[in-house]
């Protein structure tokens, strides 16, 4: 009879998940068609040590895979940290570089700043050299010049500040007086600041670098065009009488007949200074010919009309105060130095409103 070979003899125990009991197998037609399956097994035992040692290998193999995979784990976690510091490090230092570049910009703008403040600001710094002039004298000329003028407005708004404390405690006429007169020397002083700097650089007065973008805008010859302020502050001086309204008209008529004839003037120095930079040779690179310092001699009479400009300006005022009464007169230096504040003011929300679209 054939008998029933245990799994452990066979030295199958893994593979062979199948195989039941004996008893469930008498009786059945299974082991009689498959008899010399299991005779074999048994019959050839060196193939049951050859299996054996094949399983045995093949299990060896794959507990030496698992007792390998703790190192490789350990190994890619050790990359991983190292690539995770790098990581870090780069981070760490283009934080810096990021801080280094914010502080360099501060600086920059601070420099800027201060270089605006005594002159030396992109927009004039090429301009205030002339080829009969040294460069450092004329921006002494020009730093002194910036420094009167902050000195001279800051007086303007105190001054300002006493007009409006005059005018709203109701003074008399002869404090009114004392408060336009000093307006008056005030503005006078400033035509003579302006002179001063002229004799160095006229150019430099005439484009009005001094003030901001919004008041270089509205800039006539070096400052403010007389006719049109009187045509602002007219509104503001009401209730003018028929005489006083007359008086106006007739003056702002006249500043505008000056002002034709020193634009005309200008215009015809323009055209001729420009036929005698062309007068050489353009295309051939010399930009050192006769010509140019011809021409940089003729800039010597903008001086003139830089100095008509501000006495037409300076009369105007005058005459403005002659005419109106002393309240009106106080009232209008208030509105004319109202005016050049919002053009300052229009200047930086301009410059606000430009860094912020950049």
């Amino acid at each position: 009879n054939t008998q029933f070979v245990p799994s452990r003899r066979m030295g199958l125990c893994d593979p062979i998940h199948q195989i039941v009991m004996w008893d469930d197998f008498k009786g059945s037609d299974y082991l009689d068609s498959s008899p010399a399956m299991m005779l074999d097994f048994e019959a050839k035992p060196e193939q049951q040590q050859v299996f054996s040692k094949n399983n045995t290998s093949g299990a060896s193999h794959r507990y030496d895979q698992e007792a390998t995979k703790p190192d490789k784990v350990l190994r890619r976690l050790a990359q991983n940290r190292e690539a995770a510091r790098k990581s870090r490090l780069r981070k760490k230092a283009y934080v810096q570089q990021l801080e280094s570049c914010k502080q360099r910009l501060v600086q920059i703008e601070r420099e800027l700043h201060q270089a605006k403040k005594q002159g030396f600001s992109a927009g004039h710094s090429s301009e205030t050299t002339t080829p009969h002039h040294g460069g450092t004298t004329l921006n002494q000329c020009v730093v002194a010049f910036e420094n009167e003028y902050r000195n001279w407005a800051e007086a303007q708004d105190r001054h300002v500040d006493d007009l409006k404390r005059a005018l709203e405690s109701n003074a008399g006429d002869s404090e009114l007086d004392a408060l336009v007169e000093r307006g008056m020397k005030h503005y006078s002083h400033l035509f003579s600041m302006k002179a001063s700097v002229a004799k160095a650089d006229v150019l430099y007065v005439m484009s009005g670098l001094w003030r901001s973008s919004a008041e270089r805008f509205f800039f006539w010859m070096g400052g403010f065009r007389p006719s049109e302020l009187i045509k602002v502050l007219a509104v503001h001086l009401e209730p003018l009488s028929e005489q006083q309204r007359l008086d106006v008209s007739n003056l702002r008529q006249s500043c505008q007949q000056a002002e034709d004839a020193l634009s005309h003037g200008i215009e015809k120095l323009h055209q001729i200074i420009a036929d005698m930079i062309v007068g050489g040779r353009l295309g051939d690179g010399n930009c050192h010919l006769p010509e140019i310092s011809a021409a940089a001699g003729k800039i010597d009479s903008l001086v003139r009309f830089a100095g008509q400009a501000d006495h037409l300006r300076q009369e105007t005022l005058q005459q403005v105060t002659r005419i109106l009464s002393p309240r009106q007169a106080a009232t209008c230096f208030l509105a004319m130095s109202d005016y050049f504040r919002r053009l300052q003011t229009l200047s930086s929300v301009w410059s606000t409103r430009q860094r912020q679209t950049t």
